[in-house]
């Protein structure tokens, strides 16, 4: 009888001790779950346009400079090899982009939060029909080097003259 009373004891202990076992086991693997780093796909690149620090140009003559803010929370921002191009301007009165190069914002590799102002430098201008004045919008897009491609912006007319 002091056996069964002794063994019926013994049961409900290793009972409990199993049931903390497995609570304490179930609790480790929620927190290690939730500790994992979510495979999400990085968020595109932002610019915001700011400045052109010349609506009314005379061709050949005067250099056009688009200023935007930018922001990009990997950091991915340009490229070392300047012959990489990741930021495109498009000119309304052409079908193509032109290409422009941006060094890194960051070092290779490192995933920083950034964000700040760039004045992207325009190859000199020029009138493409017969008129003496040309009037065009241009509008920009910047890409990471993930790949993702930023919002466009748009500026304000500008106008090309002899």
């Amino acid at each position: 009888m002091v056996l069964a009373i002794l063994y019926q004891n013994c049961m409900t202990l290793q009972t409990l001790k199993n049931s903390k076992s497995l609570t304490l086991i179930i609790m480790l693997s929620v927190v290690l779950v939730g500790c994992k780093k979510k495979d999400e796909k990085p968020e595109p690149p932002t610019i915001t346009f700011k400045s052109i620090s010349h609506n009314n140009v005379e061709q050949f003559n005067n250099t056009v400079s688009i200023t935007f803010s930018y922001e990009d929370y990997q950091g991915d921002l340009g490229e070392t090899d300047p012959d990489a191009y990741s930021v495109r301007v498009k000119d309304d009165r052409l079908a193509d982009y032109d290409w422009y190069h941006v060094p890194p914002m960051t070092p290779e590799l490192k995933e920083l939060h950034i964000k700040g102002d760039y004045a992207l430098e325009l190859s000199p201008l020029f009138i493409l029909g017969n008129g003496s004045e040309e009037q065009t919008h241009f509008s920009v897009q910047i890409k990471d080097r993930a790949g993702n491609w930023s919002n466009t912006i748009t500026t304000p007319v500008v106008i090309i003259h002899n």
